[in-house]
């Protein structure tokens, strides 16, 4: 029979419907170790972190090419068990029991349980994020090691956003103006114009986003406007990019017969589930664009195409989930049928939360930096 039976790590979900978390929240849950005897242990630990992570293959001729990069936001780590190094950060400690007291590194058969709690550092980090060619994670991993054995690990990943604000970016509340004319060849014959106006740049999950156009139909053909927004990931590794792009949704307008001019007004309602943008990731970018064009038979189309900025819809305060152990009545959860070995303390959450120093803010870059730069086209 193995000694470790299980290690787990799970976390307190947020107090919002989402469940997400964002810079300044605080993180806290437990860790779980089942052994089925008497066991020592040389470090148990917890580590919160936050990374981004690209990588793709390419073939060249004969030859494979791995494009990889990284990016690195920050690194806690609470040890509950064993010793931080010492390299002289502060971004490990070793945590106490309710007590005060250090916990012991001799275990006996049952479950125990290791209360933690982290802060979220206050710095500019994009949202969690997982795409074909790269990921943003931000991850619980929990580390038990023993003299002589391969580590037993475990992990689990909490949804991270970026905290939005469409004022404090006013390029996000400028508004949009774009005009396209185009005359008509072959079967058509005639012009066609149009005027779009976008009230502004930065939309929330689930908002509505106003397209407002002057349509010129000068042709011998009856047009429809159409309407498509659609999203574009970028990867970047090693001076090379890798790009993949998908219409999230399309609308079809009012046909306009030949020889009219109309005020048309169409609003698009951006789904809550839509993923937000990601501006501010070195390695990765989430963008999205608005593309409005008129449908001409037997012709090229006409467009314009805007780009949006879609930031996180402001979260829900939900009803607040209760503690995942139960304490201080001198009994430990799940079905433990071991009593503790004498002189052993049960561990039990502490008084206060034990946070660690926020690392330095990794990049300076802002959250929506200005509109994306003019010369990424697509």
């Amino acid at each position: 029979m193995l000694t470790v039976k299980s290690l787990t790590v799970n976390y307190n979900p947020a107090n919002n419907e989402q469940n997400t978390f964002t810079s300044g929240d605080c993180v806290s849950g437990e860790v779980t170790l089942e052994v089925t005897k008497e066991c020592t242990i040389d470090s148990l630990s917890i580590q919160f972190k936050g990374k981004a992570d690209v990588m793709w293959c390419e073939r060249h001729g004969q030859n494979t090419v791995v494009y990889h990069s990284k990016d690195k936001y920050f690194s806690i780590k609470h040890f509950f068990v064993g010793e931080k190094k010492d390299n002289g950060g502060d971004n490990e400690t070793l945590l106490t029991n309710h007590i005060g007291k250090t916990y012991v590194n001799v275990v006996a058969p049952g479950c125990h349980i290791y209360p933690f709690t982290f802060q979220i550092p206050f710095q500019d980090m994009p949202s969690s994020f997982d795409g074909a060619f790269g990921k943003i994670v931000y991850a619980l991993k929990a580390k038990l090691s023993r003299s002589v054995r391969a580590p037993t690990t475990d992990s689990i990943n909490i949804n991270y956003v970026t905290n939005a604000d469409l004022n404090r970016d006013t390029g996000l509340m400028e508004p949009q103006h774009e005009s396209k004319d185009k005359k008509m060849k072959f079967f058509n014959s005639g012009t066609v114009a149009m005027d779009v106006n976008l009230e502004k740049t930065g939309f929330l999950q689930g908002e509505g986003l106003k397209v407002m156009a002057c349509i010129q139909n000068n042709s011998s053909r009856e047009i429809k406007p159409k309407y498509c927004v659609y999203r574009k990931h970028s990867f970047f590794a090693r001076g090379n990019r890798r790009v993949s792009t998908q219409d999230l949704y399309k609308e079809v307008g009012e046909p306009i017969p030949p020889s009219s001019n109309q005020n048309v007004t169409r609003v698009l309602s951006i789904p809550l589930d839509v993923e937000p943008s990601i501006l501010n990731c070195s390695i990765l970018k989430v963008e999205h664009r608005l593309r409005v064009y008129l449908d001409v038979k037997y012709a090229s189309d006409p467009v314009i195409k805007f780009p949006i900025v879609i930031l996180p819809a402001p979260t829900v305060p939900g009803v607040e989930a209760p503690p995942l152990a139960a304490s201080g009545f001198g009994f430990e959860p799940f079905g433990n049928t071991y009593p503790p070995a004498w002189g052993m303390v049960s561990p039990q959450p502490p008084s206060a939360p034990q946070l660690s120093d926020p690392p330095p803010a990794y990049g300076t870059s802002g959250t929506y930096p200005s509109l994306m730069d003019s010369g990424n086209k697509y």
